[in-house]
């Protein structure tokens, strides 16, 4: 029986170390939700072309994967500056 009640206070104590340690963060709105996502996308599918671009051996491919690149980093740039935008209102 003394078990039981030292655990219970274990439990209570860890629950309270874990409360203190979340930070308190601000609710995102589903908006910047959506955003986050477009982004993480994108950074996903710039790291998969550049992996390609450094296997690849044929010139029209590597110009190819380049232009890729280049159209994912213009809109990782354009999604930059709506949030930047969006920010300062």
């Amino acid at each position: 029986m003394a078990r039981g009640w030292e655990s219970k206070s274990v439990e209570q104590q860890q629950e309270e170390m874990s409360k203190q340690r979340k930070p308190a963060r601000a609710p995102i709105s589903p908006a910047e939700q959506q955003r986050n996502r477009k982004r993480d996308g994108l950074l996903l599918s710039r790291q998969r072309l550049t992996q390609q671009f450094q296997a690849a051996s044929n010139p029209r491919h590597r110009q190819m994967l380049e232009q890729s690149i280049a159209e994912l980093d213009q809109q990782l740039l354009s999604l930059e500056q709506v949030t930047d935008s969006t920010s300062q209102t």
